[in-house]
């Protein structure tokens, strides 16, 4: 069995960010614990089946509605078919949570202050976000905060 994803990869080249997902496991574990890196993997592999399986579920449960979107009401809906209903509470705090979050952000984060800069500073802000990610790529540190004003898009 081989289905192919939206993008038209199959499922075997779905994954999750290794260090992400390490990160999570390790935080869920007492501190005295260790996992081999086998085990890991194996979780990982796990999460990224469950993850096929609740987005195959709510596309059947969004296409039965005769939607194009999978909506969040979809995946809780694709949770109880699946027989994961005791995870519903928690699944839909978490959407709530992550709602309220974003909308924080969106009102009081650096996205807000974008119509209030001039254009010279949505310049000089888009340079150091280049020279930042330029430095990263490169895997060297990141460039002082304020770059130089003669810095062009160039370097």
């Amino acid at each position: 069995m081989e289905p192919m994803d939206i993008v038209g990869k199959s499922k075997e080249d779905a994954s999750l960010p290794k260090a992400t997902m390490t990160k999570i496991i390790k935080e869920m574990l007492p501190p005295d614990v260790r996992v081999a890196r086998d085990a890991q993997d194996l979780l990982i592999e796990c999460c990224v089946e469950f993850i096929n399986l609740i987005s195959s579920e709510s596309n059947e449960v969004c296409g039965r509605e005769e939607k194009r979107t999978i909506a969040p009401e979809h995946v809780l809906k694709a949770l109880q078919v699946l027989g994961f209903g005791e995870y519903i509470d928690e699944v839909y705090a978490a959407y709530e949570q992550h709602k309220l979050e974003t909308m924080d952000s969106l009102k009081g984060g650096k996205w807000s202050n974008g119509a209030e800069m001039t254009e010279e500073e949505a310049l000089a802000e888009q340079q150091r976000m280049f020279a930042e990610a330029r430095a990263r790529m490169n895997g060297g540190a990141a460039p002082p905060k304020e770059p130089d004003s003669d810095q062009t898009l160039d370097s």
